[in-house]
């Protein structure tokens, strides 16, 4: 019922989003023009954006390796990413779940471990999106001063804010404090804790979590991590910037923008709505009228991007979850002394 409730919440956001985007856009119009559009760059970018779901895949196996003991297959890993994104469309935030609850299915990896170091791994996006923020900020200054301008202090009271800023800080204090003091009572009545056959399952589910969260200080292949860390965010640039070619209104947009774009499109995918609906048309919308386009055009572009994404999270994650359910479990193959010594 609660996880009910979550996504009638989570469409009614999306409705409301809706609404505001398109209250005052030509959808027949719009519709001619996506009919109308250059389909090839939306081919090119489903084959980039699977290599960026392959490398997402294998970057993830890095952090499951040293946790577990054991390698996961690229192919598993892959099926088990795809199906997380597949079940985030249709139930938001319940991707990470169901990629652990499949890789468990076809390796037998503890979700518990496994969550942890997905954890670990959103940390790394989460730092690789604020320096995406920071050079867009860097080298679209003039722009996105405007638009944040204008598109935050319409929707917030900032003398609001200020004014609250010693309550937040006290809040934050507190969260802090609290914190620290759950954590010290822990250490001293642990072994009682444990006897507790209820609180024993937490705890241990809890340390199986914070044991995948800090993997990524075991990593065998730091650089490999990296590598693959650039290679997913690379992906996701280039396959907002190919979609520019799909329409001739658009085509002229730079290199740019497509940064401006990947900013803004992943700050809306990150909305607690199905698949980013509404949040990432506003963004991307509101976007690229600083680059000229009226908002019909913007709105259509950032709805055949939308579409894209869904498309290929369909074909893919559906294929994937197909595989999954016929798949035996196979286990994973063992790390041999040699590749640990590498």
């Amino acid at each position: 019922m609660k996880q009910l409730l979550k996504y009638l919440i989570s469409l009614v956001v999306a409705g409301g989003l809706l609404w505001y985007v398109f209250k005052d856009i030509d959808l027949d119009a719009m519709l001619v023009a996506i009919g109308q559009a250059d389909y090839r760059p939306v081919a090119l970018y489903g084959v980039l954006i699977l290599v960026a779901h392959w490398s997402r895949a294998v970057r993830w196996g890095l952090l499951l390796e040293p946790v577990v003991g054991y390698r996961s297959s690229a192919t598993n890993l892959t099926l088990a990413v795809l199906t997380g994104y597949f079940a985030n469309l249709l139930i938001p935030r319940m991707g990470e779940v169901t990629r652990c609850g499949t890789l468990n299915r076809t390796d037998d990896v503890p979700v518990n471990v496994s969550f942890g170091t997905v954890v670990a791994e959103r940390i790394f996006d989460v730092i690789m999106l604020v320096l995406l923020i920071g050079l867009t900020f860097v080298l679209e200054f003039g722009r996105l001063s405007t638009f944040l301008t204008e598109f935050l202090g319409s929707k917030f009271n900032l003398a609001t804010l200020q004014d609250n800023t010693g309550l937040l800080i006290g809040g934050a204090v507190l969260l802090v404090g609290g914190a620290v003091a759950a954590w010290w009572l822990f250490g001293r009545y642990k072994d009682r804790l444990m006897q507790n056959p209820l609180l024993s399952k937490i705890i241990g589910f809890g340390m199986g979590l914070l044991e995948g969260l800090l993997s990524v200080r075991k990593l065998r292949s730091p650089g490999l991590f990296l590598f693959h860390t650039l290679l997913i965010w690379g992906m996701y640039y280039a396959t907002m910037y190919v979609l520019f070619f799909a329409m001739p209104q658009t085509a002229k947009l730079g290199p740019l923008a497509g940064l401006t774009i990947l900013t803004m499109g992943t700050i809306g995918m990150a909305a607690p709505t199905q698949g980013g609906l509404g949040a990432f048309n506003i963004l991307v919308g509101s976007a690229l009228a600083l680059y000229g386009l009226s908002p019909q055009d913007g709105q259509t572009l950032a709805t055949l991007m939308l579409l894209s994404q869904w498309l290929f999270v369909i074909l893919y994650g559906g294929i994937s979850f197909l595989i999954v359910l016929a798949k035996n479990r196979r286990g994973v193959a063992p790390v041999t002394v040699e590749e640990t010594s590498r």
